[in-house]
């Protein structure tokens, strides 16, 4: 007999005979979790695992108690959802290790900054701003005078201003002498 995570195991009766009455969540779970747990601890190999699923089951089941509760066995119900959550979560481990696996085992490595350009950004550091954004944009980003002049919506010769206060300020922090002192 098979079953479904939605309905009743298929060709099950959905009601219990009048006489029964439902049967207690509380006592199901109480009877039940253990051996669930087991059966899923025996599938994953992993006692956390399989305690999720068979709690995250059991919740399902709760939300539905009041119809879950009359079917004629509704540990079945129970035991079908756990499985079908234990092979989802199973499918989609193997789906991320299948792409861990295609990755590069390791990212390449990259040389660290060297003295010269960790004092070219601490020089750049102590340049207004504006001066620092011309300096920049003109000789890391390639802008001409006329294209940081439109981008910063200022006159070409204020750009040429900046670039050469900006350049004088660096060569003075930037001297081998001013280095050494």
């Amino acid at each position: 007999m098979t079953t479904t995570a939605e309905g009743p195991p298929r060709g099950a009766s959905t009601t219990m005979p009048a006489a029964d009455p439902p049967a207690d969540f509380d006592a199901v779970y109480a009877a039940q979790y253990a051996d669930l747990t087991v059966q899923l601890y025996a599938y994953f190999g992993d006692r956390q695992e399989a305690q999720d699923v068979v709690q995250e089951a059991f919740c399902r089941a709760l939300r539905r108690w009041s119809k879950v509760s009359r079917y004629d066995d509704p540990v079945a119900w129970v035991r079908r959802v756990a499985w079908n959550l234990a092979v989802s979560r199973w499918r989609r481990s193997r789906t991320a290790l299948s792409f861990l696996r295609r990755q590069r085992p390791q990212e390449p490595q990259v040389a660290g900054p060297d003295t010269v350009r960790i004092e070219l950004v601490e020089a750049l550091a102590t340049l207004p701003a504006a001066q620092r954004r011309a300096v920049v944009l003109h000789y890391l980003g390639d802008l001409s005078v006329n294209e940081i002049a439109e981008r910063e919506n200022v006159a070409v010769g204020t750009v040429k201003s900046w670039l050469h206060r900006g350049r004088t300020a660096l060569a003075s922090q930037l001297q081998p002498e001013a280095r050494r002192v």
